[in-house]
């Protein structure tokens, strides 16, 4: 079984998800173990890169859900996102350590996290592991849910203050 690597193509690496969960199935028969995470990827920084690295190391595929617009409209408030979900979605996806990359339009990925059955669910050490959202149904799988040490001082939003504050002067 071929398993995108990091010479893949982004455009390989983006699907749908009921096909992603397909290609997932046979790759845990075949014994690899999946890493799910998610979130808006609004204005990639270095703390995204490296979050997602360690997020690869914890496993074999690394799959990464990206709010839809909509989703992050009522996440962020009408002003975000600044970059489409599209423009979101393939800088993800051209990312080494991201093997697949799917969208999804709920404000939480627990629907997606329910079709895909990943054997390990992670997140930002900004979030507590009792707060994950998926967390319960993955460990009900038998997996694990891990909150990752986060870059300090990176954040989409204390890119955004930067540059108002540019803007304004």
């Amino acid at each position: 079984m071929r398993i995108n690597g990091a010479g893949a193509l982004l455009e390989t690496k983006i699907k749908k998800p009921n096909e992603l969960k397909k290609i997932l199935s046979r790759a845990q028969r075949a014994g690899k173990k999946i890493v799910f995470t998610n979130g808006c990827f609004d204005l990639l920084h270095y703390g995204h890169v490296k979050y997602l690295q360690d997020a690869k190391k914890k496993g074999d595929i690394l799959v990464v859900a990206i709010n839809s617009d909509s989703s992050v409209k009522k996440i962020k408030g009408r002003s975000r996102p600044i970059t489409h979900e599209s423009d979101r979605l393939k800088v993800i996806a051209g990312l080494a350590s991201v093997d697949y990359a799917v969208l999804f339009n709920e404000v939480t990925p627990l629907k997606i996290i329910k079709l895909l059955k990943p054997d390990i669910l992670v997140k930002g050490a900004d979030w507590s592991k009792g707060n994950i959202v998926g967390g319960g149904f993955v460990k009900s799988c038998g997996g694990k849910v891990l909150a990752l040490k986060l870059v300090k001082g990176r954040s989409t939003t204390g890119i955004i203050k930067k540059i108002a504050k540019i803007s304004s002067k």
